[in-house]
This record gives structure tokens, sequence and C-alpha cells, in this order.
């Protein structure tokens, strides 16, 4: 796996890359309802994710950005102060009244999300649709949580697509919980891994 730690110049195909793979997530799919504008919706929220998340240096991206994980090492939060003070504002613009309900969404997630023991958070990882089915949004994450099993950390994640629930277990993730999202909304499951030793 030829895996890179992500610089700025990268954000905009990294959230690209996202999008394409969010685009019909059963929970993403369906916080960001309108096809006609979902993607870019994504985008812009994968863009604040990927900010923040630069100065970690633990955004990864393969070579011609087929997969991409945004990860969040120990005590970092996931939106610094200026990319959460945007993100209200931008929801509002372009999601309207559905505004409230995403950031119910966004609440539910992190109310299970302990943050304690120390451990690193797969905020996301995403295989662009071009390049699904061949393993590589896979293999980009198993360099990842080698890494981290050098460093000796746990690493934590919400799937929020069950087909995925079986991939996450053959890397050494458990299931640690579920929870529900608003008005009828689909199941999370969350997910912890040792690290192997």
């Amino acid at each position: 796996m030829q895996a890179r730690v992500a610089i700025v110049e990268d954000t905009n195909e990294i959230a690209r890359t996202l999008a394409e793979a969010f685009f019909l997530d059963p929970v993403w799919g369906w916080a960001f309802d309108d096809p006609s504008h979902q993607k870019a919706q994504h985008e812009a929220w994968f863009r604040l994710l990927i900010h923040s998340a630069l100065p970690y240096q633990w955004v990864w991206t393969t070579p011609g950005y087929e997969a991409a994980t945004v990860w969040v090492p120990p005590g970092c939060p996931e939106l610094n102060e200026a990319d959460e003070a945007t993100l209200k504002p931008m929801l509002e613009e372009s999601l309207g009244a559905r505004a409230a309900l995403v950031f119910e969404v966004f609440y539910r997630f992190e109310v299970p999300h302990l943050h304690t023991p120390d451990h690193y958070y797969l905020s996301l990882l995403g295989t662009h649709t071009e390049h699904r089915g061949a393993g590589i949004g896979m293999d980009l994450l198993r360099e990842n949580l080698a890494r981290l099993d050098a460093l000796g950390m746990p690493a934590y994640l919400e799937s929020t697509n069950p087909a995925n629930l079986r991939r996450y277990e053959g890397v050494g993730f458990t299931v640690c919980g579920t929870f529900d999202l608003p008005e009828g909304g689909p199941r999370v499951t969350t997910m912890w891994r040792e690290p192997s030793t």
C-alpha cells in the first residue's frame, strides 16, 4: 500500500473521494437527503473535517485519491474552533430546516464516544466508487492500523453501514455498542480495536 499523509493541497480531492464513497451510505445519504445537492453538501462537510485533521498528520490518501482515511488522535478535537464556528451557518444555508436534524445526528454520534482510554478515532474511511471492490480502502486501513499497533494505540470508529461490520471485524474491531438516529433514522454501530501485539 503506497499511502501517504495528506497535505492541504489534497483537501478538495479527498473530499470528492469521500463524497462519492458516502453518497449511498445508509446514514449520511439519509441525513443529507436531497440527491441533487448531496455530493456538494458532503464535500463541504468533509472539507471541514479534513481541514481540522490535517495538522495532526493523520489524514491518509492513496496516490490517485482512490481511498482516504481521516483520523483524530487522542486529546484532539474533531473540529477546531474556527471550523466548528463555520459548521452551523454552513449547514443552515445548505439544508434549511433539515439542519436541526443533522445537528441532532452529530450530537448522537458524540454522546457514546468515550474519550478514555486514549485512542485514535477513525472519523472517515472511504473509497471512490470507481475503485470500490478492489480492497484499496481496507488495505489503507490495515496500513494505518499497523502504525497504531506500532504505537500501542487502540482505535475507535462508528460504522454507518451494516455491510462493513464484517470487514472491520476482519481487521480486529469488535462491536461495543449501537445507537439510533432521530425520526426513525438508521442505526449506527460503534466499534473498538485493541492494538495487536
